[in-house]
């Protein structure tokens, strides 16, 4: 969910210096609205697909304010196999981040992960991240979810509930050729673990941003528990923000 605006203007005669007033104004403005759109042949979501290994489109919108606060609002198709009627993920996040200096920077969140056409998924999240130069770690909490009180559900088989923790970690660097390698790699503590729910997980993206055709990426994710698919998910992505 995680876009640079454009903007053309014309100055003709006299209308120069208001015009010129104009666009020193909208470039000292406070407030920036983007939006991003994309495509992948796999949504895999903390080492997992989402769309039982097809394809989704995927796209979102966001502002962001000077001050570090930020909204926005994310979508994609899903598909959690046979007996499941749900069809999309719609997400709702805010947060504020910023930066202590050129190497450190912060972020502090929340997001809520909706599915209207599904039944009792619903779960929302509070989190934080650090970034060092080219690391990023962070930790998010799961302070509420619908599954906790579904019917049938009996309290110690529910995740995605009031109580689990993901924690997370990740590496970006620069490559010859404009290329990028980033690593990633997670771990979710359920709050029920009965089944051998929690699990581990890890991969890799090479990505090249190619101009106004967007970045494109080739990614590779592995979740390390038996207890879920283990098969090794190779997926490419399309993503282009305005």
């Amino acid at each position: 969910m995680n876009a640079q605006p454009t903007s053309a203007a014309l100055a003709l005669g006299a209308m120069t210096l208001g015009i010129g007033a104009l666009q020193t104004a909208a470039a000292e403005s406070p407030h920036s609205i983007s939006a991003n759109i994309g495509a992948v042949s796999n949504y895999i979501w903390r080492g997992q697909t989402q769309t039982d290994d097809q394809p989704a489109i995927q796209g979102g919108l966001d502002y962001a304010h000077e001050t570090g606060l930020y909204v926005g609002t994310w979508l994609s198709n899903v598909d959690f196999g046979e007996g499941d009627s749900t069809n999309y993920e719609l997400d709702l996040y805010g947060g504020f981040g910023g930066s202590v200096n050129d190497d450190f920077s912060y972020d502090l969140g929340l997001i809520y992960y909706a599915y209207p056409d599904g039944r009792d998924s619903d779960f929302a999240e509070i989190g934080a991240s650090g970034t060092y130069k080219w690391v990023t770690a962070g930790v998010a909490y799961t302070f509420y979810g619908q599954a906790d009180d579904a019917p049938g559900v009996a309290d110690n088989e529910a995740n995605f509930i009031q109580g689990d923790l993901y924690y997370h970690a990740s590496l970006e660097f620069e490559l010859p050729y404009e290329l990028g390698l980033g690593l990633h790699g997670g771990y979710y503590d359920f709050r029920y673990n009965d089944g051998g729910n929690d699990y581990g997980h890890w991969g890799v993206s090479i990505s090249r941003e190619a101009g106004e055709f967007g970045t494109f990426s080739f990614n590779y994710d592995q979740v390390s528990r038996d207890t879920y698919d283990v098969d090794p998910k190779f997926w490419v992505g399309w993503n282009k923000e305005f």
